[in-house]
Formats: C-alpha cells, structure tokens, sequence
C-alpha cells in the first residue's frame, strides 16, 4: 500500500504541474487534462499488450503523444482565443469541450482494442506487467526517480532559460514580454507542449497504482486541481509539491479509515482533496509557495546570538 501511496503521489503532482504550467502561461485552467492523461494509459497499455514493449520504454512516448495532444488543442482551440483575448471563463469552458472530444475518442478506441485484438480495455490493472527490483516495485523507483528528474529539468528551464524566464515573466506583465521581443504565441504553446506531456506520463505512470478506466482522467480530477490550489496555481513546481502531499494524504487516509470503518469508505477517497483544496482556498488562498515568514521566524532571525 506504501508503495501504491508513493507511486500516486508522484503521478498526481506531474499531473498538478503541467495544469499549473497551462495556467500560468495562459492563464487557461484545462479541463481536458482528465482524458489527456487517460491517453497516457491507453499509449502504455497499448504498447505492453499489443507491441509487447517494455512499459518503462513507453513514457517518452505518452510524453510525446500528451504534447500531440496539446498543440492540437492549442491550434484549433485555445491559440485563437487567446489571440481574440477571450476571458478566463470562455478559454476554461473550451478546454471542457476539447475533453468530451477527448473522451469520444477514448471510447472508441477501447471498442476498436476490444473487437480488433480481443483485448478488455475498460478494467486495465497495468501492475500485472510490473517486475521487482530488490524488494521494491520497478514502479516505485521509476516514479522516484522520474519525478525528480522533472523538478531539476523544470528547475533549470523556468529559472535557466530565457524561454523559461518569458514563461514565468508572461503570467506577470504580458506587456512587458511582448516588449522584449518574446512571442506570446511561442510561449503558449510551449506550455501546452510540455502541460500535454506531463498530463500523459503522468496519466500513464498513475495507472500503475490505481485500475486504469476509460473514466479515470475524470475521477481524478478533482484530486489534480486540489493538488494544484494547494502548491500554487502560479507556482509551476508547487503543483508536483501540492501533489506529493495530496497524494499521500488521499491515498494513505482512505486505506487507514478503510481498516477501522470497512472498504465502503474507498469510494469517497476524492472527498479527502476536496476537503483540503475547500481549506486552502480558504485560509491560504495563494497556496504553500504564498506562504510568508510568521512573525517568530522573522524574530529568531533578527537575534543576535553570541
């Protein structure tokens, strides 16, 4: 169960980070990114049950088939608002209408695995194809070390790069960057590159720790844009932190009221993150990374110690 815990808390904040990346270029909170990273399932089942690869093998590819994803929906449907300089309630309800096509397509491509390859891909348990390494899970180490490689990669091009930069300075004063010569459009649709791909290997690397389903990008929606609020919507590495602890708080609350209350308590895990995304919004509206020094830190760090 820690293993499973770990493995989803890692998923759910690459899935936080790329909503945050979306959001903080474009200012677009994309809703499509449930079946997005439902895609990276289907890529990585796809893959193992009919190519027979190596599931690991598999993520750069739902990485580069999410980013697919992304400039399609950047092309024909969020560049030309942005452009029109449509309102955040009208770029939001597009991304809605991009996941029903989405998930049109989800559903039939499940039909065409089932009647072309005889395959069952409704109920996708992607831990029958894991292997061991030691006395761990390959899973558990891959999401480790996956994850973190991410954050020091995300890292360096938000603070290193000038693209990087022109990301973090557009969602400040849009002007301003406009001014420096950085074309707005290139930087929207880098973010939706690298927010599509995240949503698909997260998606992907997600389903080896929950039963993968057609729906399942919808279910964990709530959990994304929880993990999301409470890292920071402008805070592109506070989504993958607000994930880490939704994820872990979510997974391993609902297992432990399951011992003492009974397994009925597993359907209602998603109330646990609505629950902490409701207090965030409430107290800390700016999420973890607005957190400002209290009052005894300043003062410890104001003494003078002899």
């Amino acid at each position: 169960m820690v293993e499973d815990a770990i493995i989803y808390a890692c998923s759910l904040g690459l899935l936080a980070c790329g909503i945050n990346l979306i959001y903080t270029c474009t200012g677009t909170f994309n809703f499509s990114h449930g079946c997005m990273s439902t895609w990276g399932l289907y890529v990585m089942f796809s893959g193992v049950a009919i190519l027979q690869v190596n599931l690991y093998c598999l993520f750069p590819v739902a990485f580069l088939f999410g980013a697919l994803l992304g400039i399609i929906c950047y092309i024909c449907i969020n560049g030309p608002l942005l452009r029109r300089q449509a309102k955040g309630i009208t770029l939001m309800i597009s991304t809605l209408g991009y996941d029903l096509i989405l998930y049109c397509g989800i559903q039939i491509y499940a039909d065409f695995l089932t009647y072309a390859f005889k395959l069952y891909p409704r109920l996708i348990s992607m831990k029958m194809y894991d292997f061991m390494v030691g006395e761990m899970r390959a899973a558990t180490v891959v999401a480790i070390t996956l994850t973190a490689t991410i954050v020091i990669a995300l890292y360096i091009f938000m603070f290193k790069t000038r693209l990087g930069i022109a990301i973090r300075a557009i969602s400040e004063t849009p002007s301003l960057t406009t001014l420096c010569g950085v074309r707005p459009s290139k930087l929207h649709l880098t973010a939706w590159i690298l927010g599509g791909g995240l949503a698909c290997i997260g998606g992907a690397m997600i389903s080896l720790a929950i039963t993968g389903t057609p729906v399942m990008g919808w279910l964990l929606l709530p959990s994304m844009f929880a993990a999301s609020i409470l890292g920071g919507v402008n805070s592109v590495l506070g989504g993958i932190m607000g994930g880490v602890i939704i994820g872990l708080t979510e997974f391993l609350g609902s297992y432990s009221l399951a011992s003492l209350l009974g397994s009925w308590i597993l359907s209602y895990k998603p109330v646990i993150s609505l629950i902490v995304m409701t207090i965030t919004l409430i107290v800390l509206p700016t999420g973890l990374v607005g957190i400002k020094e209290t009052r005894l830190v300043k003062k410890l760090k104001s003494k003078k110690f002899v």
